[in-house]
Protein backbone atom coordinates (compact mmCIF):
# COMPACT_ATOMS: atom_id res chain seq x y z
CA UNK A 1 0.00 0.00 0.00
CA UNK A 2 1.28 3.46 -0.90
CA UNK A 3 1.97 5.97 1.82
CA UNK A 4 -0.49 8.85 1.99
CA UNK A 5 0.73 12.42 2.28
CA UNK A 6 -0.62 14.39 5.23
CA UNK A 7 -1.99 17.92 5.11
CA UNK A 8 -3.31 19.98 8.00
CA UNK A 9 -6.15 22.46 8.16
CA UNK A 10 -4.84 25.86 9.33
CA UNK A 11 -6.78 25.65 12.60
CA UNK A 12 -4.91 22.47 13.63
CA UNK A 13 -1.83 24.54 14.56
CA UNK A 14 -4.02 26.46 17.00
CA UNK A 15 -5.39 23.18 18.37
CA UNK A 16 -1.89 21.87 19.03
CA UNK A 17 -0.84 24.99 20.99
CA UNK A 18 -3.23 24.14 23.82
CA UNK A 19 -1.95 20.55 24.17
CA UNK A 20 1.12 19.71 26.33
CA UNK A 21 4.32 19.05 24.34
CA UNK A 22 4.59 15.45 25.50
CA UNK A 23 1.13 14.69 24.12
CA UNK A 24 1.83 16.60 20.88
CA UNK A 25 4.79 14.28 20.19
CA UNK A 26 2.55 11.23 20.65
CA UNK A 27 -0.12 12.74 18.40
CA UNK A 28 2.40 13.43 15.63
CA UNK A 29 3.68 9.85 15.85
CA UNK A 30 0.10 8.61 15.55
CA UNK A 31 -0.45 10.80 12.47
CA UNK A 32 2.66 9.25 10.92
CA UNK A 33 1.16 5.79 11.50
CA UNK A 34 -2.13 6.94 9.98
CA UNK A 35 -0.30 7.98 6.80
CA UNK A 36 0.78 4.37 6.30
CA UNK A 37 -2.67 2.83 6.96
CA UNK A 38 -5.49 5.41 7.27
CA UNK A 39 -8.15 2.80 8.06
CA UNK A 40 -6.07 0.71 10.47
CA UNK A 41 -6.74 -0.44 14.02
CA UNK A 42 -8.58 2.08 16.14
CA UNK A 43 -9.94 4.04 13.19
CA UNK A 44 -13.65 4.87 13.40
CA UNK A 45 -15.79 6.51 10.72
CA UNK A 46 -17.85 9.40 12.03
CA UNK A 47 -21.50 9.11 11.10
CA UNK A 48 -22.21 12.81 10.61
CA UNK A 49 -19.74 13.38 7.74
CA UNK A 50 -17.14 11.60 5.65
CA UNK A 51 -14.57 11.94 8.42
CA UNK A 52 -12.61 9.44 10.46
CA UNK A 53 -11.15 9.62 13.95
CA UNK A 54 -8.45 7.87 15.89
CA UNK A 55 -7.69 8.03 19.60
CA UNK A 56 -4.39 9.05 21.15
CA UNK A 57 -4.72 9.06 24.91
CA UNK A 58 -7.26 11.71 25.94
CA UNK A 59 -7.11 13.34 22.51
CA UNK A 60 -8.82 12.60 19.21
CA UNK A 61 -7.48 13.17 15.71
CA UNK A 62 -10.25 13.85 13.18
CA UNK A 63 -9.24 13.50 9.54
CA UNK A 64 -10.51 13.12 6.00
CA UNK A 65 -9.20 10.51 3.56
CA UNK A 66 -8.87 11.32 -0.15
CA UNK A 67 -8.12 7.98 -1.80
CA UNK A 68 -7.92 9.32 -5.36
CA UNK A 69 -4.98 11.61 -4.57
CA UNK A 70 -3.55 9.66 -1.58
CA UNK A 71 -3.97 12.57 0.82
CA UNK A 72 -5.01 12.61 4.47
CA UNK A 73 -6.29 16.00 5.60
CA UNK A 74 -6.20 16.43 9.40
CA UNK A 75 -9.23 18.58 10.23
CA UNK A 76 -9.21 18.81 14.04
CA UNK A 77 -7.22 17.66 17.05
CA UNK A 78 -8.65 18.07 20.50
CA UNK A 79 -9.60 16.68 23.88
CA UNK A 80 -12.17 13.93 23.72
CA UNK A 81 -14.77 16.01 25.52
CA UNK A 82 -14.78 18.88 23.04
CA UNK A 83 -13.40 17.72 19.70
CA UNK A 84 -16.77 16.80 18.18
CA UNK A 85 -18.55 20.05 18.95
CA UNK A 86 -19.36 21.87 15.75
CA UNK A 87 -19.77 18.75 13.60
Amino acid sequence: MAKYSVTFKKSVAKDLRTIPNQDVQRILKKIDLISEDPRGDGCTKLSARELYRVRQGLYRIVYEIRDQTLIINVVKIGHRSSVYKGY
